[in-house]
């Protein structure tokens, strides 16, 4: 049982707020494969979903039936050939995957209908809705393989699907496609995952695999990689599984997905970590090479000197020279895209306090009000955590309600440390505001 009086359950259920409101409105696409299912923990995904749904998150589930199928083929005594670890899907055996994909989305769509009173379920009230989104074609002839009605994705009906979801439904499409000339084909769960997430533009694909994400060679978790890291693992792995996750979470990233998330269908939650908390259950494939948040190098001056000077201008910020800048660098972080640098914030830790500084926060005009100010003080507020910081301050004169909206609060001069005391301008006539964390 939860004890909800715990500290620990208040501070998670405080820190995930910033995540809650992030994640509203947005789109992400869930990859549940038939073992998922068949897992004891299936139930308990469910309830995440709901949970998910009833937070406002736009939801695609995608679910596969590879063991699901195979079962059935083993029951009736059906003969499947494989090429390159792909099933060649005959009329026969497509009775059986038609057979079974049936019978899964019967069960997903009851257990999402499920409202008992003293479940997690209870007034949930989920839609579900699926449908002919997905346009197939066949793989065709492969080494002189036919794969006959084994066949990929030719197209995803954005606006419809797109439009289901404006209109509050989860979305729930499976591993058979139909085709114009209404053949139906056996897709590969991992291909219509990716290309639906593809067409939506949705923020996250979330792939659920049997281990906990990627892992290195010392059997460590990965908790993020890029792609290029990606694409190094997957050509060294000799999972087939690895193999399978990585490219799909590399396929939908490469075309314009912000983040693939790989985390395990076995461990309760691991959903829910993996989005409400800062370091996530699993693995995280992203972009962070055409857009990063990194510590400052003596290289990052004039870059630093070019964002700030117009806000020092503006007496946003206390002017500051190149020398100040270039013996202070490693406290500075900086967002840089493509080569520019677009944010910046200097970190000052007090050693006469259990405080720090926050100062010199600062985004390009183009890329204010995209949340990068947010990561700049996410991202020092966890180093300030790991040097056991207990509180952050800051002094502005413009932007007081930026500060407050994120937690601050207004204080006097006597709660600064000693030595920033003495180095206090009063004819700026700065406000103080502090943040415990």
């Amino acid at each position: 049982m939860v004890d909800f009086s715990s500290p620990e359950y208040v501070s998670f259920f405080r820190h995930s707020s910033p995540y809650i409101n992030a994640h509203r409105g947005r789109t992400f696409v869930l990859m549940i494969g038939g073992e998922a299912i068949a897992d004891s923990n299936f139930g308990n995904i469910i309830h995440d979903i709901a949970l998910l749904n009833s937070l406002g998150v736009r939801l695609v589930v995608v679910f596969g039936a590879r063991p699901q199928i195979d079962q059935y083929l083993k029951e009736r005594q059906i003969t499947c050939e494989y090429h390159q670890h792909q099933r060649i899907t005959d009329k026969v055996v497509l009775e059986s995957v038609k057979d079974a994909v049936g019978n899964l989305r019967i069960k997903i769509e009851s257990m999402l209908s499920m409202g008992l009173a003293n479940s997690p379920m209870y007034n949930a009230r989920i839609r579900v809705i699926g449908g002919n989104f997905v346009t197939a074609k066949p793989i065709g002839v492969v080494d002189g393989v036919d794969f006959l009605h084994s066949g990929e994705v030719r197209r995803v009906d954005r606006k419809a699907v797109a439009q289901q979801l404006d209109d509050g439904y989860v979305v729930l499409l499976s591993c058979l496609g139909s085709s114009p000339t209404g053949e139906v084909f056996n897709l590969a769960t991992e291909d219509v995952a990716t290309q639906t997430a593809i067409a939506l533009g949705a923020e996250k694909l979330i792939i659920f695999g049997s281990q906990p994400g990627i892992k290195n060679k010392s059997n460590q978790l990965i908790r993020t990689m890029k792609p290029s890291e990606a694409l190094r693992i997957l050509k060294q792995t000799q999972s087939h599984e690895t193999k399978r996750l990585l490219l799909a979470a590399l396929t939908a990233c490469k075309n314009g997905t912000p983040r693939a998330h790989i985390i395990s269908h076995q461990q309760d939650g691991a959903l829910l970590q993996e989005l409400f908390t800062r370091d996530g259950s699993g693995t995280l494939i992203t972009h962070a090479g055409y857009e990063e948040i990194r510590q400052g190098t003596i290289e990052d001056v004039g870059g630093i000197l070019k964002l700030i000077q117009p806000l020092e201008k503006q007496g946003v910020l206390v002017r500051r020279s190149r020398k100040q800048i270039e013996q202070e660098i490693n406290l500075f972080t900086i967002i840089e895209r493509d080569g520019t640098i677009i944010g910046c914030a200097a970190f000052h830790p007090y050693p006469d306090s259990d405080s720090a500084e926050l100062a010199c926060v600062a985004v390009q005009q183009d890329y204010r009000g995209s949340e990068r100010g947010d990561l700049l003080l996410q991202h020092n507020e966890e180093a300030a955590r790991k040097q056991g910081i207990k509180a952050l301050f800051v002094l502005t004169t413009k932007t007081a309600h930026w500060f407050l909206e994120r937690g601050f609060e207004e204080t006097t001069l006597e709660a600064l440390p000693a030595t920033k005391k003495n180095t206090y301008n009063p004819k700026r006539g700065s406000k103080v505001f502090v943040k415990q964390l």
